[in-house]
């Protein structure tokens, strides 16, 4: 054994022999030709070459002809993993789990229009606060207002940093220190433990529930009313569905209670859309202009989910109310700054011209079983020459993601890859721990790439790295 591991530690390169042979592979080209990442790249080699040491001891379950051979792309990979790591902490992800809106990878893409326009805005003096015609301060939610009052038929609108936000500001504008009655069934928690009932206590509001959680009549509302009720707020459960014995009660009717009563209803819309989803297959999504024309006072919804847009909570509704908003100092904490608006601002012109096939997430859900099946075959067709793995082509489902849709599964087809050496667990880690991150699912032995959710170039790289996975390796 003592002579198994100094055999293999002699057969560690030196720091110097490591540099030469980078010279022929491209990615380190820039740390090569650059004199002052040039030495971030030696002190790389020298961390790799370290962790290569001390993982040989007592690591024999190949043999040396194997080690050997999978010494250098297991160097090759740990060297690119340390340097992508020292370079930038927020990286290129690969998502190739069909999660449409995928919550930790930054949820809804942006168009490649909307993305030039913000790299525009972000390099430039822009009118953020100007009024060009008169030369004063303006109010920076111009650049959006007109556009959302036209999609959404709402008198007025302004826009905070996220859902969350919004329905902070609206609860601490409105009902500071009062009541708001919510059906108990709509107490949703959403992402990262944010819960709706915390966040009406942050905002100043006193929970009070009615009904049950499968069950609210609108009498439950009327007879819960008292001398210090402020509002009506209704929650839209999109990350979630009660089925089977249930009752709600709608918008309109519970506008009809708020005004024989002087209150005024908001809704807390969630994921949000201009779309009711039906066009595309899905099960009828609650609109924000249905909203609006059920007479609510507010309605709230978030940017980067089926808007497919930038992060932001967009309020929107009667004007009185919005004007309200705008007044609270808590406004200013909630702003958003000039490259959300501008993200925001392109992403809704492509819904006014109707250019819904230029937004990633409706292009992504609305793809046809067919492309998504050449798209497949093609990934199976590059990966079958690969005699390290086993390839497929399988049917699988997708997800929208967000807490939008949560019951609907999507039918794609996935690349399945399975390793001939190794396990798929230790596979999907390889991709995922990778100079680019390689985001995959397992299901059943194998680990699936789903291609619904792939970008121009995704493939390529998918491929690329595949070509170094040798089984069981140094590490």
């Amino acid at each position: 054994m003592e002579q198994e591991k100094k055999r293999r530690l002699r057969a560690l390169p030196a720091v110097h022999e490591v540099i030469s042979q980078l010279e022929h592979e491209e990615e380190f080209s820039p740390f090569l030709a650059n004199e002052r990442r040039f030495p971030r790249l030696t002190q790389g080699v020298r961390q790799v070459l370290q962790k290569a040491r001390e993982n040989v001891v007592g690591n024999f379950t190949d043999s040396f002809e194997e080690f050997e051979s999978s010494l250098w792309p297991w160097l090759k990979t740990q060297l690119l993993q340390e340097l992508t790591r020292s370079e930038t902490s927020l990286r290129r992800v690969i998502n190739a789990t069909g999660v449409v809106l995928h919550t930790n990878c930054g949820r809804a893409l942006l168009a490649p229009t909307v993305a030039r326009f913000v790299a525009d805005q972000a390099e430039r003096y822009s009118n953020l606060e100007l009024n060009i015609e008169t030369g004063e301060r303006g109010v920076r939610y111009v650049h959006v207002e007109a556009l959302l009052c036209h999609l959404t038929g709402a008198e007025a609108a302004m826009v905070v940093n996220n859902n969350a936000a919004a329905v902070l500001l609206m609860m601490n504008t409105f009902a500071q220190g009062k009541d708001v009655i919510v059906s108990r069934g709509e107490l949703v928690e959403v992402g990262g433990s944010f819960r709706i009932p915390e966040v009406l206590k942050a905002g100043g509001a006193k929970l009070v529930e009615v009904g049950s959680t499968n069950k609210t009549w609108l009498r439950d509302y009327e007879s819960a009313i008292g001398p210090e009720t402020a509002l009506f707020l209704k929650v839209h459960t999109s990350n979630y569905r009660v089925e089977g014995f249930t009752h709600s009660v709608s918008g309109a009717e519970l506008v009809e209670l708020g005004e024989a009563r002087g209150l005024p209803v908001m809704e807390d819309l969630g994921s949000g859309s201009f779309f009711d989803g039906t066009n595309f297959g899905f099960p009828l999504e609650p609109t924000i202009e249905q909203s609006i024309r059920a007479g609510l006072s507010l309605v709230s919804f978030s940017g980067d989910k089926l808007l497919g847009g930038p992060q932001a909570g967009i309020i929107v509704g009667k004007r009185a109310f919005i004007e309200r908003l705008r007044a609270n100092q808590l406004t200013r904490a909630l702003r958003v700054d000039k490259l959300t608006l501008a993200a925001l601002e392109a992403t809704l012109r492509l819904y006014k011209n109707e250019e819904f096939e230029d937004i990633p997430v409706w292009r992504m859900l609305s793809l046809s079983l067919d492309k998504l099946e050449s798209a497949a075959s093609e990934l199976v067709a590059a990966l079958a020459r690969n005699s390290n793995i086993t390839v497929d082509l399988k049917e699988d489902v997708s997800q929208v993601g967000g807490g939008a849709w949560p019951t609907v599964e999507l039918p794609t087809w996935v690349c399945a890859i399975r390793p001939k050496q190794g396990s798929v667990m230790e596979l999907e880690r390889f991709l995922r721990l990778g100079p680019v991150a390689i985001l995959s699912r397992i299901r059943k032995d194998w680990v699936l790439v789903d291609v619904r959710t792939l970008l121009s170039g995704d493939m390529e790289e998918i491929v690329r790295r595949l070509v170094d996975w040798r089984g069981e390796s140094v590490s």
